[in-house]
């Protein structure tokens, strides 16, 4: 079977809804599904959390990010973790588990090289939105961490397929383009209920082109969400294995597209963030 084919046998098998999750991501679904109950209380949360050992150690290394804990007073337990924090995070990091588990039973090297050159995009394209909404647009800061996180799940679900679809990605990024991207990746949100807020963001993505410069949310005429994650991907250190020819250059291109922001500029606020970008990029990564 010629790689586009199989990109267009999963496309079509997606938009139907028949999509094949790894065992150990429905665990994961079920946290997330607890989570978004109204009635779900602080120490159901805890509970949760607790009982998957990776993903207490990323809630309590978030929670004592830079991005989260300006004050420097370290905390070491899921319960002060969550307390701190709130839910909202606790599902960005769910959603965090859930790109990883599309991959975890990968054995062929080539596709987990893959797999882990499109987590480091992602958490690196996550940490950055959350400092551009923050620093410069004023979106909401969750939003656009959740977002990274999620924005490339159509290429985890692919790897995840990829014993079933020998020389899938031969193509040299054409199938991703045209059937990974935006139907399968589309697809993957939906049944991962993901909510609508980002799945507009992602049409903005997917079908948008990058506008500069950012400017504030109260002056622009529409949301800066999706301009929001477009440049948190082009700052990404890390390129998408997914996409052909992307430049891993950060310190060239924020020269380009640098852009003057209140009293600073782009480039200014990227390097008084940096620790907040590492920080939660180094959260993410935790094995």
């Amino acid at each position: 079977m010629q790689s586009i084919d199989a990109f267009r046998q999963i496309a079509s098998e997606a938009t139907r809804g028949e999509l094949s999750f790894p065992t150990n991501v429905n665990t994961s679904l079920q946290i997330q599904s607890a989570l978004d109950d109204p009635d779900c209380h602080l120490e159901r949360a805890v509970k949760l959390v607790s009982a998957e050992p990776l993903l207490a150690a990323r809630m309590v290394a978030i929670a004592n990010s830079a991005a989260y804990n300006p004050s420097g007073r370290e905390i070491t337990n899921v319960n002060a973790a969550v307390a701190r924090l709130g839910f909202r995070p606790l599902r960005s990091l769910v959603a965090a588990q859930i790109m990883r588990q599309f991959a975890s039973m990968l054995s062929d090297p080539g596709l987990r090289i893959k797999a882990a050159q499109l987590w480091e995009h992602s958490a690196q394209t996550a940490a950055i939105a959350h400092v551009l909404a923050k620093r410069i647009t004023g979106e909401d800061t969750e939003t656009a961490f959740f977002t990274g996180i999620v924005h490339d799940v159509g290429g985890f679900y692919l790897l995840s397929r990829a014993a079933e679809f020998p020389g899938i990605f031969d193509g040299g990024g054409e199938g991703w383009r045209e059937y990974g991207e935006r139907t399968i990746g589309r697809a993957v949100m939906k049944k991962l209920a993901v909510p609508e807020l980002v799945l507009t963001t992602m049409e903005d993505v997917w079908f948008g082109a990058l506008v500069l410069p950012l400017v504030p949310k109260r002056q622009a005429a529409h949301s800066q969400m999706g301009n929001t994650l477009l440049l948190a991907k082009q700052l990404a250190q890390t390129p998408s294995p997914f996409a052909p020819g992307a430049r891993a250059d950060t310190e060239s291109l924020r020269a380009t597209i640098d852009f003057a922001c209140g009293d600073g500029t782009l480039q200014g606020i990227l390097q008084e963030s940096a620790a907040e970008v590492e920080s939660l990029t180094s959260a993410l990564l935790i094995n």
